[in-house]
């Protein structure tokens, strides 16, 4: 490939990047937009005790969500909570997947560009090559 190609290939990439910020920034906008109508159709139909209405071929109603998480600073009584009444079976531990890649990086450093018998067993990597770009 000549030089020629690969700054082609760059250009090419840092246009699609580029447009990629700008209809990033677009949908926050429409995404804005759309809360903010769905707040006021939602209070307008409270308002006027509508459940639902149907208008243009489509069906308007309200949706009730329930969002639940566990009180400031209180999940882990949360969670011993949860299992010392028997629903354990919801607990689910996790670890931040950003978290695991830094571990699994230093103990591939302190053993040699390998991961320790004990660890190999139980987790898969794969690398991924992209090209960065930045000003300046």
């Amino acid at each position: 490939m000549t030089n020629q190609e690969i700054f082609e290939l760059a250009d090419k990439l840092k246009a699609a990047k580029n447009r990629k910020k700008e209809l990033d920034a677009q949908v926050k906008e429409v995404t804005a937009e759309i809360d903010e109508l769905d707040l006021a159709l939602s209070d307008a139909m409270a308002e006027a005790e509508l459940d639902r209405f149907s208008r243009n071929g489509n069906t308007f109603y309200l949706n009730t969500r329930l969002f639940a998480s566990s009180a400031a600073g209180r999940k882990d009584e949360l969670m011993q909570a949860l299992k010392d009444q028997g629903y354990g079976s919801i607990v689910v531990e996790t670890v931040n997947a950003n978290t695991l890649a830094s571990f699994v990086k230093e103990q591939m450093a302190e053993h040699g560009e390998e991961l320790p018998d004990w660890l190999s067993e139980v987790v898969s990597t794969y690398e991924k090559v992209s090209v960065g770009v930045r000003k300046g």
